[in-house]
């Protein structure tokens, strides 16, 4: 479902560009399991996560979502990575079926959140951290706060605490005011969302965008339609938008740089095409930054690689599953010493 699974392109020197996740043509996503909450697990006070996990075995594999995203985003590599080790994956506070965010949603609270729902579930360390593009830096600040119970980190088009910096300067004059008077447009979906969103209106539309993607099973559609209705979601997506270039960079910036020989795995997929009115040098040069950033996550340990992957969009877990379970059990395999 366009802009309920889609994701901010956080490195499109766009004030407002959304990349839709590229889904194989062939691909459909039917599992049940991603029309209801698998378990809901209280973290605190009343306030559940909705929590799915696979297979066994240790470590325990994290998948984090990108901005906006839930479990669904992982169903195509899931149950594969599954045949390896335990794997487990969550919906943030405010997304999916999860309760309502009750702090703002940047890496600190929603570490704190995770480390929470994983200490109340009883799935104890150690972990590989699996991020895609937003959570790239909430694995980072998780990984950080809780060093000893991480044995490494998967990085999947993650983002990068300098992204809108090199991204705005590189790109035409007044995108970054553009970006912020987008922000101030979207709050009037949480409003519109606590008075009642309805399908077929022109605020429904703009708030969830379309609603029917063919690659989903009519029953995950319309469970997404009806979360994505909601004014938590609303909130916590714009919450998520409005920090992930401020507050949200700013926390990242503040975690070491040095992870020892911990495993990190970034997935990079590269070349960027052309955008409307972009000429090839100005995209080249962003593409070159875009690689420049995940080179300097990787660089934060003595094991730390970063993968080009062609032919591949911003979700690679749809475009090139395989690789990101390659890439999941490679690291695996080093944290227990194979």
């Amino acid at each position: 479902m366009k802009n309920l699974i889609a994701v901010l392109c956080l490195f499109a020197g766009s004030a407002s560009c959304f990349a839709q996740a590229k889904l194989p043509t062939a691909a459909v996503i039917d599992d049940v399991v991603y029309t209801r909450p698998a378990r809901l697990v209280d973290i605190g006070a009343g306030q559940r996560l909705n929590l799915y996990c696979l297979g066994s075995g240790s470590p325990t594999v994290v998948l984090d979502a990108g901005m906006g995203d839930s479990t669904v985003s992982w169903a195509m590599v899931q149950p594969a990575m599954a045949k390896t080790t335990r794997v487990c994956s969550f919906d943030r506070a405010g997304l999916g079926f999860s309760d309502a965010a009750r702090r703002p949603s940047t890496p600190v609270n929603q570490a704190e959140d995770l480390h929470a729902l994983l200490r109340a579930a009883g799935i104890k360390p150690p972990y590989v951290m699996v991020g895609h593009s937003l959570a790239g830096m909430n694995v980072r600040v998780y990984a950080d706060k809780y060093r000893d119970d991480v044995v490494g980190m998967v990085i999947v088009e993650g983002s990068h605490e300098d992204q809108s910096a090199e991204g705005w300067a590189l790109s035409a004059p007044g995108d970054k005011e553009k970006y912020d008077q987008y922000l101030k447009d979207q709050h009037a979906c949480i409003d519109a969302a606590r008075q009642g969103l309805t399908p077929g209106t022109k605020m429904f539309e703009k708030c969830l965008g379309d609603t029917n993607d063919p690659h989903f099973s009519p029953a995950i559609n319309q469970a997404q339609a009806t979360y994505g209705a909601t004014e938590k979601w609303q909130a916590a997506v714009a919450s998520e938008r409005e920090n992930v270039f401020y507050a949200s960079a700013d926390e990242t910036r503040k975690t070491r740089s040095d992870f020892g020989d911990m495993p990190i795995i970034v997935l990079t997929h590269s070349p960027f095409p052309t955008r409307t009115g972009e000429s090839q040098n100005e995209r080249n040069r962003k593409t070159l930054s875009w690689e420049g950033l995940h080179l300097r996550v990787a660089a934060m340990s003595t094991r730390g690689v970063n993968e080009i992957v062609p032919d591949a969009g911003h979700y690679i877990q749809y475009d090139k599953p395989q690789v990101v379970i390659d890439a999941v059990n490679e690291a695996v395999w080093i944290s227990r010493g194979l």
